[in-house]
């Protein structure tokens, strides 16, 4: 009986000590905060030899950081993020452009959200999402329990709320508009903060994605005075701009001390709560510079929208002072955003990932576990915007092509599978060395050609936004989904850009819809006809908006066109009609009083009755 008693208390004991452990490995799970700045590039900091602006707290924080010098993005905002978010290429997962209809990342893919909340992690995004503004492509869809964003590319886009100026601005927050007081970048930050110092005992996933240093260049006053004083004490540097271009490269600058002052105030935050050692900080920028080459680019050449490597060479730093990361240092192995899921996964011992991704773990190198990385070539591609000139295609460069690729492999660089550059000898990329190296070109076209047998299909594939169902009903629909169409901005609706184009949709239920066509958003209250005079908004001023003859409207959908008067208020057509469940397109018309079509309808507000 002692003997059995005895065994008895070291089962139990057994027992505890495993619930113990287990719950301690669960506790000592890092945290995890990944932020993202917009239009940045790799010589935007003072860390990389920028002679205008100084960047102290990013320094600092790459001082304190793994430091990955040949990390990659996309050349543009969406597809880099849906990389970052599914560790996929931009043609698997979908999401290749910043507008046009291909800003959708498959639904079907699980998110690095998706990832990090099924391992018990809580998770919030702050800011800028640009992966489809519908369900079921909304981060509140994706795997985000915590959401504060703004629709498609930029504040002031299309579908953001109207006249959204980066301050005091409207976003959606946990699926509700919600007016915020405050600078765009201090909300983000300061929200994310709020939600991460709230009582839980979970660990956190926080990704606060930044509108910031994005077009328009809207600031505070007060960060542009040392800008100022910078640029005259190194006129050599930009003495080729004229005013309004140096006035331009200011705000855009100032933007950026902004940021650095925010990551300043964030890990003095982290060290308050006792949060900076167990907590991993990434920083990254979502493409390469819109004013790099203008000022200064690291040697560089190109920038966003390029696919030179000043396009999609941007910093990443990885910083985890309590973790088994080894010390401050430069890696200097190929990397890519894609990279980061596996890796942030790896490094919190989270090991259900989906299959096949295209990123690899960097944690083994981070880790000091081994000294390189296996040989490996990347692809880069992308949907351009439809207005862009490309060379290696005749048509509109918004449907994704082969020869719109570049391909790295170790220095090489096989752009738009014609030229070839060896950036260890000519790091500016003057020089075309494709015939002095046949071999080499053989073997990154048959990569290119193998990699685009693999994603072609997908990339083709027209992603669809869901009406009628219950996880978004009304639905609001805009211009930024006309596939293969430009309409992007506010101010294209302002100056009444006179463009077509058709919504590819899913209806989930089949029912009676209502649809209303309106040529601005309901919360302007305008008629459509109306004009708008030039607005002065806190640190700039809206262009004005130009009147459309607006007379009649024609809505095509599920096979029938529809003829419609203007309503009573002339702010809206609107029509009710049954469609079936299944995929539909949808397609819109402004007539004026001849008969002849104007442009479509920017907003198209969809509700299942």
């Amino acid at each position: 009986m002692q003997y059995r008693g005895r065994s008895r208390c070291l089962v139990f004991f057994a027992c505890l000590t495993l619930f113990w452990f287990g719950t301690a490995s669960s506790a000592s799970q890092p945290n995890v905060i990944v932020v993202m700045t917009d239009d940045q590039g790799y010589g935007e900091f003072s860390c990389h030899g920028n002679p205008i602006t100084a960047t102290q707290n990013i320094d600092r924080l790459a001082s304190q950081s793994i430091r990955l010098t040949d990390f990659h993005v996309a050349p543009m905002c969406t597809p880099t993020r849906g990389q970052l978010l599914t560790g996929l290429d931009a043609f698997r997962n979908n999401a290749s452009n910043v507008s046009s209809g291909r800003t959708l990342l498959r639904s079907d893919l699980p998110t690095i959200a998706n990832v990090f909340q099924d391992a018990g992690y809580r998770t919030g995004i702050f800011g800028k999402w640009h992966l489809g503004d519908n369900y079921p492509y909304r981060p509140q869809d994706r795997g985000f329990e915590e959401t504060l964003w703004f629709p498609s590319s930029h504040i002031n886009s299309v579908p953001d709320y109207w006249d959204n100026d980066y301050f005091d601005d409207t976003y959606s927050h946990n699926g509700k508009r919600e007016r915020f007081p405050g600078y765009c970048t201090d909300v983000f930050f300061s929200q994310a903060k709020e939600w991460i110092a709230k009582p839980d005992d979970r660990p956190f996933f926080a990704y606060i994605a930044l509108n910031a240093a994005h077009w328009p260049w809207f600031v505070p006053e007060k960060y542009r005075d040392s800008i100022r004083q910078s640029l005259k004490s190194h006129p050599e540097v930009v003495r080729h701009l004229n005013a309004k271009q140096k006035e331009s490269l200011v705000s855009f600058l100032a933007m950026g001390s902004n940021i650095g002052e925010n990551v300043g105030e964030l890990d003095h935050f982290l060290r308050h709560r006792d949060l900076f050692d167990d907590t991993i900080v990434v920083f990254l920028t979502d493409n390469g510079s819109t004013m790099g080459p203008d000022y200064y680019n690291a040697g560089m050449r190109g920038k966003k929208t390029q696919l030179w490597e000043g396009g999609h060479r941007v910093p990443c730093f990885i910083r985890w002072p309590g973790g088994p990361i080894n010390q401050p240092r430069d890696i200097d192995a190929l990397t890519h955003v894609q990279d980061l899921l596996p890796t942030l996964a790896d490094l919190a011992d989270i090991t259900n990932l989906p299959a096949d991704l295209d990123g690899i773990s960097l944690a083994p190198i981070l880790r000091g576990e081994q000294e390189t990385l296996p040989d490996r070539m990347l692809v880069i591609n992308y949907s351009r915007m439809p207005g862009m000139k490309a060379e290696y295609t005749s048509g509109n460069p918004a449907i994704p092509a082969r020869d719109g690729a570049g391909v790295l492999w170790k220095k090489w660089r096989f752009l738009e599978n014609r030229k070839l550059y060896n950036i260890d000898y000519d790091p500016h990329q003057d020089h075309d060395v494709a015939d002095q190296h046949p071999e080499v070109v053989k073997r990154m076209r048959s990569h290119l050609d193998r990699w685009w047998d693999g994603v072609k299909d997908d990339v083709m594939t027209p992603q669809r936004v869901i009406i009628g169902s219950k996880a978004e009903n009304p639905t609001l629909l805009t211009a930024c989904e006309w596939l293969d169409v430009f309409v992007d901005q506010q101010t294209q609706v302002r100056r009444a850009e006179r463009k077509n184009g058709t919504w590819h949709l899913s209806v989930a239920n089949a029912g009676v819809f209502s649809l209303e066509l309106r040529r601005w958003p309901r919360e302007s209250n305008l008629e459509l006809q109306a004009s708008i005079p030039e607005t002065k908004v806190t640190d700039g001023t809206y262009a004005e908006g130009r009147s459309l003859p607006v007379q009649r409207a024609t809505l095509q959908v599920g096979g029938q066109t529809f003829e419609l008067t203007p309503e009573s208020d002339q702010q809206s057509f609107q029509i009710q009609t049954a469609l079936p469940a299944g995929q539909i397109e949808i397609r819109t018309s402004f007539l004026d009083s001849s008969g002849a079509e104007i442009c479509g309808a920017y907003y198209l507000y969809v509700q299942r009755l």
